[in-house]
């Protein structure tokens, strides 16, 4: 017989929770990260903590998915489909850009990382609560942009993702290695602008 998959219970406490855990995680990381301590962040029992979330998994998942999805969904409020692509890919870009290099978004993804084989769920969940959502957005857009004649895109998938990794160039991969923690204005703004000029030298119609 298979065991019945473990749920998250929400109720009055659910946002005291996660706040909780959202701050033991981003200190500790998953590994060492206790119940213990989390419940006790919370504000809560440790009985009260599980009557919520079954086991440590979940919640870091709960977590990380939020806090994915609240970045996600300020970088949509940017995209005026309206717009042109030169008023909306640097504030994409820019918005994209604030959460991967923030200390949560470095600390999710390195958790993610280091947990992946054992917990796969957390990587998936990770890409779905936000780089899937920003994904399909920045592709709907392009679509409205193509159909005022603005761009030319033959695959739309391929020319969001290049998007994405050209608003990464240098930043990403200085902050992934701990070479730099964060990063001049005038340094964001020269990525963003080097991105949007190549992207459009290549789809502009």
């Amino acid at each position: 017989m298979t065991a019945e998959p473990a749920e998250v219970r929400r109720g009055r406490k659910y946002d005291q929770v996660v706040a909780g855990a959202r701050e033991v995680f981003m200190r500790d990381g998953f590994e060492g990260a206790s119940v213990d301590e989390i419940a006790r962040a919370a504000g809560v029992s440790k009985a009260t903590l599980y009557s919520y979330f079954p086991d440590k998994r979940l919640l870091f998942m709960e977590m990380a998915t939020l806090e994915c999805a609240r970045q996600a969904d300020e970088a949509l409020t940017t995209i005026d489909q309206s717009q042109p692509p030169r008023v909306v890919l640097p504030q994409v870009a820019q918005t994209f850009l604030s959460f991967i290099l923030s200390e949560t978004g470095q600390r999710i993804f390195r958790i993610c990382v280091a947990e992946a084989d054992r917990f796969p769920d957390l990587g998936r969940r990770f890409y779905q609560s936000g780089p899937m959502l920003m994904r399909d957005a920045v592709t709907r857009y392009m679509q409205a942009s193509m159909a005022r004649g603005e761009l030319c895109i033959d695959d739309l998938d391929l020319a969001a993702d290049q998007f994405t990794e050209l608003c990464k160039a240098d930043l990403w991969i200085r902050t992934v290695f701990g070479i730099r923690d964060s990063f001049e204005e005038a340094e964001i703004a020269r990525v963003v602008d080097g991105a949007v000029e190549t992207f459009l030298a290549r789809y502009s119609a």
